[in-house]
């Protein structure tokens, strides 16, 4: 498993934590990392993916909300809606990694962590948001152009 794919099942972990517990999510990550052996640099992506969900949530909640209305956020199992965040993230506000690595690391992460249906609603959720926004930062700035 490559350091960037260490890295997000990182941040997915410790956010999956934090939907449970008060703990501290630097704390949680600096556990995670000493125990499954991060490279500073994958802790430091750990760091910045988990910082950037938890001050964008609300809204992370509202493009969910948006891209899967059949599907309440509130309802929606932890795990894919906490994959959604990562992602949708590291998309639309990150923007330093090709969208299409990003939409197939998410599934990998749904394959890997969700129930049967996840890798599914995944792949449709991100490619719808992609579809409307395109490749472009939430703020505007153009990167990673979908081909």
């Amino acid at each position: 498993m490559g350091s960037r794919r260490k890295a997000r099942v990182a941040a997915l972990q410790v956010l999956y934590e934090l939907t449970f517990t008060a703990h501290e999510p630097m704390e949680s990550l600096a556990l995670l990392a000493s125990e499954k052996g991060l490279t500073p640099e994958a802790c430091d992506f750990s760091s910045e993916l988990i910082q950037g969900v938890l001050d964008s949530k609300s809204k992370l909640d509202g493009f969910i909300e948006r891209f899967a209305p059949a599907f309440p956020v509130e309802q929606m199992a932890v795990v894919d809606r906490t994959i959604l965040h990562l992602a949708i993230f590291e998309i639309l506000f990150r923007g330093t990694t090709p969208v299409k690595v990003t939409i197939n690391e998410a599934v990998e992460l749904a394959k890997a962590f969700g129930s049967d249906s996840s890798p599914r609603l995944v792949n449709g959720v991100l490619g719808s948001i992609v579809a409307k926004h395109g490749a472009n930062k939430i703020d505007g700035t153009e990167h990673n152009r979908v081909r």
